[in-house]
């Protein structure tokens, strides 16, 4: 991120990416390994290590994802010097392939819409035969995170869908949640 787009961010509110208090939670099976949850922070390495062992980024996007490589850090043409927490890939129920750039945020820090214009921009150069969904996740309590999908439409980027997951114990998940989540849409 060059100076300019720092300070760009910082006096634009509307580049930010804040999660939706409105939004319905869905509880998960805590599968962190306990020893991980026992040392955890609340940082982005953290959080990333979270998606990974709940299949977080798998039932957001409802595709079967792998975890390709971790804070992937290359140049992009006309954009300069990219990062990118975790990059995953996928495949899909009709063999469609995808790659998943992933943004995470822990503790205080924010979610940039640059940051995902970044990705979109590392997807075409890097993955330009994998169709590019982009994804922020972040922390809105040690054991709710919030995700969220973007596209490139005509005015820039736009949110596609945001959801938030509560990880819990197993037997927290009761029969009840499972019918309210059976009547959801997809």
């Amino acid at each position: 991120m060059t100076q300019e787009q720092a300070v760009g961010e910082k006096l634009n509110p509307a580049c930010l990416i804040v999660p939706n208090p409105m939004m319905a939670e869905t509880k998960v099976p805590d599968s962190t390994p306990g020893v991980i949850a026992k040392y955890a922070l609340s940082d982005e390495q953290s959080l990333l290590a979270r998606l990974r062992y709940n299949r977080l980024i798998d039932i957001f996007t409802g595709v079967a994802c792998y975890s390709l490589q971790n804070h992937l850090r290359t140049a992009v043409p006309n954009v300069g010097q990219v990062e990118t927490d975790e990059i995953y890939v996928g495949v899909d129920r009709r063999g469609s392939h995808y790659v998943f750039p992933v943004q995470a945020k822990g503790g205080s820090d924010q979610l940039s819409v640059v940051q995902i214009e970044q990705d979109i921009a590392l997807c075409a150069d890097k993955f330009p035969s994998l169709i590019c969904r982009p994804i922020a996740a972040q922390f809105v309590q040690d054991d709710l995170i919030a995700l969220f999908e973007f596209e490139m439409g005509e005015n820039g980027v736009a949110l596609v869908a945001e959801k938030h997951y509560r990880l819990v114990p197993p037997e927290e998940v009761t029969p009840t949640d499972l019918e309210n989540y059976r009547a959801r849409p997809l």
